[in-house]
């Protein structure tokens, strides 16, 4: 299988290099099943200063980034056709897990990373093929969202993870429900004891218990995603 291609147009490509050399992110590189490359948008400035941003037009505080050294940056890292170019915009559509697995199909996926006040409207219009935000607050770059994003979609391609069944569980995986608690030795911690049904050896009745704790966990802490899920019939009766 060829590797997955991940560039980053990034004005500090060594917080991308760095932060992706590690653990699970590193053996992917290492076992060639991703390709990982950085661009950055002031190597392509051509004055002395090497001037990334300029003032916004309309006046208002902040500097902005120039829609041409980001063009130029994209096409560093030779996009083919049908690379998803993502620029990180607290202003983009909310990251999934949804969009992690659709990302996890494509050849090539691009991350524009934004700093200053942001990035020229011209980036998300012409050079973007979507734009995504992680949440609702603004952070000092895009670096950080790039990297979540990334990390979110190497973990679900083939051969990242160990078992490759182990993301079947996940929060937001599957039928949209946060994840059950998990437990390890020691079997008491703290005056806390590993729950009993765990114990028993009775896959079913672990199984349920399992799916009882998911439906709980996602009613009380996130509603809105309860609404939505995509529940059995027997849901809740277990509730």
């Amino acid at each position: 299988m060829p590797s997955k291609n991940f560039g980053f147009v990034t004005l500090f490509p060594e917080m991308i290099e760095q932060a992706l050399s590690h653990s699970i992110m590193g053996r992917a590189q290492q076992d060639q099943i991703v390709n990982l490359e950085t661009s950055n948008p002031r190597d392509f400035a051509t004055d002395a200063h090497k001037s990334v941003d300029d003032t916004p037009f309309g006046g208002g505080p902040g500097m902005v980034m120039m829609a041409p050294l980001v063009q130029q940056a994209v096409q560093a890292l030779d996009p083919q056709e049908g690379a998803e170019i993502i620029l990180t915009d607290p202003a983009g559509e909310k990251f999934t897990q949804d969009a992690a697995e659709d990302l996890a199909g494509k050849s090539q996926v691009i991350f524009i990373c934004g700093h200053y006040e942001g990035i020229d409207e011209r980036v998300r219009t012409k050079i973007a093929t979507r734009a995504y935000s992680v949440g609702d607050f603004v952070l000092t770059g895009g670096e950080l969202p790039a990297l979540t994003m990334a990390d979110a979609i190497i973990r679900l391609l083939p051969g990242v993870l160990g078992d490759p069944e182990s993301h079947r569980d996940d929060s937001h995986s599957n039928d949209g429900l946060l994840g059950f608690p998990l437990y390890t030795k020691p079997q008491e911690f703290l005056g806390e004891s590993v729950p009993d049904v765990l114990l028993s050896g009775h896959h079913k009745n672990i199984a349920r218990w399992r799916r009882q704790q998911q439906l709980i966990r996602t009613r009380i802490a996130r509603p809105d995603l309860f609404c939505r899920a995509d529940l059995k019939d027997d849901d809740l009766d277990l509730l």
